[in-house]
Order: C-alpha cells, then sequence, then structure tokens
C-alpha cells in the first residue's frame, strides 16, 4: 500500500512538472511581447528542402540582422551569402533584392497576420495572434522554453511554427511549410529597448529598380 502511494505521488509530481513546463511556453512569448517592444539581434537562417528521389536533403544558410517595433514594423537585412531586404513600414511589405535590383511592395495587412513575423515581431499581444494561430505551448528542449503555433487557414502555405525563447528573449524560430520545407532561424543575443529608429523601417526604392506591385 505504501509503495502504491510513493508511486501515485510521484505521478503526480511528473504530471504537476510537465504542466509547469508546458506553461512556460505560453508565458515566454507573452512576456515577450509585453516586454520587448523593439529590439534588435543577429540571426543565422537554415532552410532545408525535403529528400528528393533518396537523395539528401539540401540546405541553404543565409545570415544578417533583425530589427523590429511593434506593432507593424520589421526590418530583416540579409547580408550573406546574398544581399536582400524585407522592411514592414505599418503599410506596406517591400522586399528587394540587390542582385535583381527589383523590389516587390505588398500591403502588409494582406499578407502578415498569418506569418511568424506576426509572432516575433507584428503583434501587440497574443490575444491578436489568436485570431490567426491555435497556440499550446510545447515541451522544453535544449534550455528553451517553446510554443507551437498551427495557423488556422486551411489554405495556409505554412504546417507549424515553432518558437523557442530563452528567459522570455527570442532565441529560435522554426517553420515547416506545406511541401515539407524547414527554416530554422536562430538569433543572437537580442538587444530590446524601448523604442528603435524609425528610419529602419522605412523604404524608399532605390533608383532605376523595377518596382511591382502584385
Amino acid at each position: 500500500m505504501k509503495k502504491i502511494l510513493i508511486q501515485g505521488c510521484t505521478a503526480l509530481w511528473l504530471f504537476g512538472q510537465a504542466v509547469a513546463a508546458h506553461a512556460d511556453g505560453m508565458q515566454a512569448l507573452e512576456g515577450f511581447i509585453a516586454n520587448a517592444r523593439a529590439g534588435h539581434a543577429e540571426f543565422t537562417q537554415v532552410v532545408t528542402a525535403p529528400s528528393k528521389d533518396g537523395q539528401a536533403p539540401r540546405s541553404k544558410t543565409s545570415s544578417g540582422t533583425f530589427d523590429f517595433s511593434r506593432p507593424n514594423r520589421f526590418r530583416f537585412e540579409y547580408l550573406k551569402p546574398f544581399a536582400q531586404t524585407i522592411v514592414a513600414d505599418g503599410q506596406t511589405l517591400w522586399l528587394y533584392d540587390q542582385d535583381l535590383n527589383q523590389v516587390t511592395a505588398r500591403k502588409q495587412s494582406a499578407v502578415l497576420n498569418a506569418t511568424p513575423a506576426a509572432l516575433i515581431a507584428s503583434a501587440a499581444n497574443t490575444k491578436a495572434l489568436q485570431a490567426d494561430f491555435v497556440l499550446a505551448a510545447a515541451p522544453d528542449q535544449d534550455g528553451m522554453e517553446w510554443v507551437l503555433a498551427t495557423p488556422k487557414a486551411k489554405d495556409s502555405n505554412l504546417q507549424s511554427i515553432r518558437v523557442g525563447f530563452r528567459s522570455q528573449s527570442l532565441a529560435v524560430l522554426e517553420i515547416l511549410d506545406s511541401f515539407g520545407q524547414r527554416s530554422v532561424m536562430r538569433f543572437g543575443a537580442m538587444q530590446t529597448r524601448a523604442a528603435a529608429d524609425a528610419a529602419l523601417f522605412q523604404f524608399k526604392p532605390p533608383a532605376g529598380a523595377d518596382v511591382i506591385r502584385p
């Protein structure tokens, strides 16, 4: 009888620990959104295509810098291996390919709501995110708290997004798209601040660049 009681107490303790761990991921997301109103970090991104015909998966690595200012403003500056700039200024999402000297401009509200950028930079609170994602805490892994975000839209080109935090600081973003391609973005030390330079989130197409507005 004593052994059964001990086992029962142990099981309850383990269940309590699991619940606490699962709560941490959502708390980390909420804390990051509430406290990191603006920030800057370097990043490295590895995109891995699914294997085909028995061939090994192919990977591509890029790196750059990331800046954001809530709500709805962010900038990804890809530096290697190719220069590319992505800027959300609150109204328009700009994508500039330096090699092609081509700019694509889209209405921000039409393309960003159910994207990874909404999770880490655009949203003002988790309630706004829940309009487009099912959010769930995931088990702790690699010393980080995790949140799993699943798009609600049936026609989304994303399967899932996992976001990893260390002490409520953004550390990893894992994206799995509908074609089985996986993108893992790892962030360096995040420098958070109360406000960011507004000029970072302004974009003017370079002279002579082709501007496409789909």
